[in-house]
């Protein structure tokens, strides 16, 4: 690469410093912060999820001792590991030596696990961010092992959503009538919008379909040489239209008119390294039975699906089960769903053992609802010895009892705030 060419553009990405102020802030920055040690910091996660913005809000605090470059520049198309050098060469030729590295979706450059490994190797903290799964896990474990600490970063979750909104939540846990219709409403907005912060922020579905576009092309059909986009484009519209139903390789793969079931699971492994969207396997103590299972299908985010899929008034109850399944991935629970007698939507394993049983409905007033979700929960409960259960509903709260067991009935919302 031109070193003129590059030394500018480190200068102007280093000199132009975000305000990070009136930011949202996310709910992993603490952790992060709190973490003194030494070891390289990757943060993963779906494009403009505000993965730069975090590391900008972790940066404020060492400005002076760090270094910071962009590899999303698309000035920056023909680096290679082969840069790394004069880079380094050049930062310390620009700001002077500095201990402190931030690196913004690196993942764009082949090789660049050992450049970073070498700079961890003689003692600088380097922070690394990047939008494919896959690619720094695989990386990780060959080249940084015991060198790291891992975090994903996802769309705001509700309680972010609301620091978005200003919102201070109640310290008190007996709601005011106002303070619940408060959170309601917000909640509302919240199924709506969802969590790509600058979505939230402008309402643009533009936005949401050139952010879409950008996943598909530089993350999917570029990086593993795919020819055929339409098939790839009809499958993820297929599941944005059916999120949180249960799909099949082959039914998919009829839809598509391709030969091959193995193309569609391996393009739902696409989606969920790009961070896009997600497969949750029935449980089963065997595992060829899990494996071949028909798999449930979630959304990174529910404006994403909204506006990517067909909807109808019946998907309110599965728009609701994909903020549950997303909430779970955050606190990175192991997640499958039950299918045995009867339907759970999420069981949580922990170790050998289900630990949690959760169902998800909009509501439980229809008779014909309320048996069909009740008998999921205790076919699961059942099934795992489980003595409590969770339902989780649009805006009800109650305790139930039935056949020894504890059923606790509670809105989304309230749920989302305790966690």
């Amino acid at each position: 690469m031109d070193r003129e060419k590059l030394k500018t553009l480190l200068k102007e990405q280093n000199d132009q410093i975000k305000d990070v102020r009136e930011l949202v802030k996310r709910e992993m920055l603490d952790e992060i912060k709190e973490k003194r040690s030494n070891l390289i910091v990757i943060v993963s996660g779906l494009r403009r999820a505000g993965k730069s913005t975090l590391m900008n809000e972790i940066r404020k605090d060492n400005l002076h001792e760090s270094y910071f470059v962009n590899f999303d520049d698309e000035r920056l198309f023909d680096f290679t590991i082969a840069d790394f050098q004069m880079m380094q060469e050049l930062l310390i030729e620009l700001y002077g030596e500095r201990n402190i590295y931030f690196f913004d979706e690196i993942q764009n450059i082949q090789g660049w696990e050992r450049f970073v490994r070498r700079l961890h190797d003689n003692g600088k903290k380097v922070y690394v961010t990047g939008s494919n799964a896959s690619m720094l896990s695989r990386e990780m474990g060959t080249h940084l092992t015991g060198r790291h600490l891992s975090y994903s970063l996802y769309p705001y979750s509700f309680k972010e959503f609301l620091y978005f909104k200003k919102y201070e939540l109640p310290i008190s846990e007996v709601l005011t009538t106002t303070e619940k219709s408060t959170i309601k409403r917000y909640f509302n907005e919240y199924i709506e919008v969802g969590g790509i912060p600058e979505f939230v922020k402008n309402r643009d579905e533009l936005y949401i379909k050139t952010l879409y576009e950008n996943i598909l092309y530089r993350d999917i059909i570029t990086r593993y040489n795919l020819k055929d986009e339409k098939t790839l484009k009809t499958t993820v519209y297929f599941a944005a239209s059916n999120i949180a139903k249960e799909i099949s390789y082959n039914n998919i793969r009829k839809l598509t008119g391709l030969s091959s079931a193995t193309t569609i699971k391996e393009y739902f492994e696409y989606l969920e390294n790009s961070y896009l969207a997600y497969l949750l396997p029935r449980f089963s103590t065997s595992l060829k039975v899990q494996v071949y299972s028909n798999k449930k299908v979630y959304f990174i985010d529910t404006a994403i699906a909204r506006i990517l899929g067909f909807r109808t008034s019946e998907d309110y109850g599965r728009i609701l089960e994909n903020i549950v399944f997303m909430e779970l991935k955050r606190e990175s629970k192991e997640v499958y769903y039950h299918k045995e007698n009867k339907e759970c939507d999420f069981v949580i394993r922990d170790g050998y053992n289900i630990t949690e049983a959760i169902q998800v409905t909009q509501s439980l007033e229809n008779p014909d609802t309320r048996k069909r979700e009740l008998d999921g929960m205790l076919d699961a409960m059942k099934a795992y010895k489980l003595k409590e259960g969770l339902i989780l509903t649009d805006d009800t709260e109650d305790e139930i009892e039935i056949e020894g067991k504890k059923i606790f009935v509670k809105p989304i919302w309230k749920w989302l705030l305790q966690k």
